[in-house]
């Protein structure tokens, strides 16, 4: 079994982004790992595995516009499920 099944990923468009402070607040609000929080000031990508996305989906519209968005349950694709 997995401790954090949902694989998270999304784009947030914005304006002045920081990668830093928001790689720093999710490690610090959000239980979960693999993050990434990569981009520009007007382009972020969020990768992360954690168990509630819909907190990270609400945090990264706080920031900016999201789209791309993309979450898929790890644990069924390890029991050769359809993510």
């Amino acid at each position: 079994m997995l401790e954090f099944k949902f694989d998270t990923q999304m784009l947030i468009a914005g304006e002045n982004l920081d990668e830093d402070e928001i790689n720093d607040y999710i490690r610090a609000h959000f239980k979960g790992d693999s993050l990434l929080a990569i981009g520009d000031p007007d382009l972020i990508k969020i990768h992360f595995h954690t168990n509630e996305p819909w907190q990270v989906l609400e945090y990264a519209a706080s920031l900016g516009e999201v789209h791309d968005v993309v979450i898929e349950n790890m644990q069924r694709q390890a029991e050769g499920l359809k993510g």
